[in-house]
């Protein structure tokens, strides 16, 4: 049975997380919804990365398999029934065995923070009004590059084999009024970049120094990470896959 990919981009303010669960509103449940309007029947749909709730993203996938003929409006005709907080950017054939979760080689996420009370804003980004120290949050962040293991900075009760990532990318920078962290890696753990977000910020408060943010990495032990960084202004920005497993043909539809 063919299988695709649906590219989605989301507010997930209104939402109670990504994945879908009995009796709560999710961003996959109304993904699920709209697909069983559009095909009279029901669609299972498979995620690539669980958000939280209240966190955002601007590019996620989800993976379904159909043998129904997509029309050529079927991007718009799911658009205009699903939830204004969700849009449907793309929908990818891709090979029979492609997986919107294990295939992905990379994820890149941005965490928002603003120094002054906007109310333009106050969804989609951190209102945290204490001078904070750019310079040494850097270095704490690049330090970070020279670690494989990140338990320090994974929620307990957590379902995987290991806690080690590749992590490429971690740095801030200032863009107009916001102070922006960046980070990628292969893969992320659960809570794993508000907890980042969090003890960083206690370095640039000075209330911890880089050498103690390191001993917070190999502690293995998340009592001592700082995982208070709310999650409206966490964004999942991006998720990137090899391009062998998509088939490029006159089915690709995007808006």
């Amino acid at each position: 049975m063919p299988r695709y990919f649906i590219e989605v981009a989301y507010k997930g303010t209104h939402f109670k997380g990504f994945q879908s669960q009995i009796a709560v509103n999710s961003i996959q449940g109304e993904i699920n919804k709209a697909l069983q309007t559009l095909f009279k029947i029901p669609i299972a749909t498979t995620t690539s990365s669980r958000t939280d709730a209240g966190v955002h993203a601007l590019q996620n996938f989800l993976h379904f398999d159909t043998d129904i003929q997509l029309p050529s409006s079927f991007i718009y005709n799911l658009n205009s029934i699903i939830s204004q907080d969700i849009l449907v950017k793309s929908i990818k054939p891709v090979q029979d065995q492609a997986h919107a979760r294990f295939d992905a080689i990379k994820r890149k996420y941005a965490y928002h923070i603003i120094p002054y009370k906007n109310p333009f804003l106050r969804e989609t980004a951190y209102f945290l009004p204490f001078k904070l120290d750019i310079g040494l949050m850097n270095e704490a962040a690049q330090r970070l590059l020279h670690y494989t293991s990140f338990e320090s900075f994974s929620k307990r009760n957590t379902d995987v084999k290991n806690f080690n990532c590749k992590i490429t990318t971690s740095h801030f920078d200032i863009n107009e009024n916001e102070m922006i962290y960046h980070v990628a890696s292969n893969r992320f753990l659960r809570g794993m970049v508000r907890a980042l977000v969090g003890t960083l910020l206690q370095v640039g408060r000075k209330k911890i120094s880089i050498a103690a943010f390191e001993e917070i990495i190999c502690k293995k032990d998340c009592t001592y990470a700082d995982f208070s960084a709310p999650a409206h202004g966490l964004f999942l920005e991006n998720v990137s896959y090899p391009d062998s497993i998509f088939i490029l043909n006159n089915e690709t539809q995007s808006i």
